[in-house]
């Protein structure tokens, strides 16, 4: 029996699988990545991929190991494992949990907005559950601070339920299906408070930024303005069609008589209607700009600029990692 070829030690795992210059390429990439099967996955099979990926970058490469396998593995490793500590994320804040926890919490935002608790309550949930988030998958390179964390939590759930009382209070006289939108916009209003408190070590000190090798040539507060305008754009538009659809399609069935008889369903109906809109929206909005994200060197501040035309004086493009 023909041993299957070797498995050539070049493969650049440290990278994304497909090209990140299409939107096709990036919106496999984040399907792989938000996978929710991922979350079910045993401690031996998260620590089996570990070892294949370690392995393999240090120049081991494990007898009849194929192409498949290695690439699966780097997903499951990337999945569970932070880029920069190694350490295990906590489950809740890992990328592959974004789908089945926003479903749920955004499904019950949208089930229970009719009473001031209720809009209290899932706000603060949804608010509690992005500091996970953005905690589990903060940079190394530029730690959060347990106060940072505190005011970005603090500041994004008092903005997010004034947001939402105040619209609730404006649309009492309104139809129906217009305050069905409350949620949206205070969610909405949340991502542009939490995203940029959340990374304002990088407003104040920059992130950065590097040739088309990889090679660092200083930080940039411009990157990271860019960067977090990217994220924000992407994680509101990730929310848009699970909040903008589900009201609409719930609003005409409240109508009939299914749901009258039935009222108990409400609920579940809403939670599966937003689950399918996230299993698009999640990877699909993640996928609207690039992970490793470019600018012209002429719109970095003029000491950057000066810097990098020190080291490459015919340099026009910058690269950064946007975040997530």
């Amino acid at each position: 029996q023909k041993m299957p070829p070797s498995l050539p030690a070049t493969i650049n795992i440290r990278e994304p699988r497909w090209d990140q210059s299409t939107f096709q390429g990036r919106a496999k990439h984040f399907f792989m990545v938000t996978d929710p099967r991922n979350l079910l996955l045993s401690g031996a099979t998260l620590e089996e991929a570990r070892r294949v990926v370690e392995d393999y970058r240090a120049g081991t490469i494990q007898p009849g190991l194929t192409e498949d396998q290695l690439w699966r593995a780097k997903y499951i490793y990337d999945s569970a494992f932070h880029p920069d500590t190694g350490e295990k994320m906590i489950l809740v804040g890992r990328m592959s949990a974004q789908v089945p926890m926003n479903m749920t919490i955004t499904g019950c935002m949208l089930t229970f907005y009719r009473t001031t608790p209720a809009v209290l309550f899932w706000q603060w949930v949804n608010q509690s559950f992005n500091a996970i988030v953005n905690y589990t998958n903060r940079s190394g390179d530029a730690p959060i601070t347990p106060s940072q964390l505190g005011t970005a939590y603090v500041s994004a759930t008092t903005g997010a339920v004034v947001t939402a009382l105040g619209l609730k209070s404006l649309t009492k006289h309104l139809p129906a299906l217009i305050g069905r939108y409350v949620p949206f916009a205070a969610v909405a209003a949340a991502n542009c408070i939490n995203i940029p408190l959340m990374r304002q070590r990088e407003l104040k000190l920059g992130i950065p930024v590097t040739d088309e090798n990889g090679n660092r040539l200083g930080e940039s507060t411009a990157a990271a303005q860019k960067a977090i305008f990217q994220v924000v754009v992407s994680r509101i538009g990730m929310a848009a069609p699970a909040m903008a659809i589900p009201p609409v399609i719930m609003n005409m069935l409240e109508k009939r008589a299914f749901l009258k008889r039935y009222p108990y369903l409400n609920a579940p109906l809403q939670v599966g209607l937003v689950g399918l809109c996230l299993v698009f929206a999640t990877p699909l909005c993640c996928a609207l700009f690039p992970q490793k994200s470019s600018m012209p060197v002429s719109s970095l501040e003029p000491e950057v600029q000066d810097q990098i035309r020190k080291k490459d004086p015919w340099l026009e493009t910058v690269y950064f990692n946007k975040g997530l």
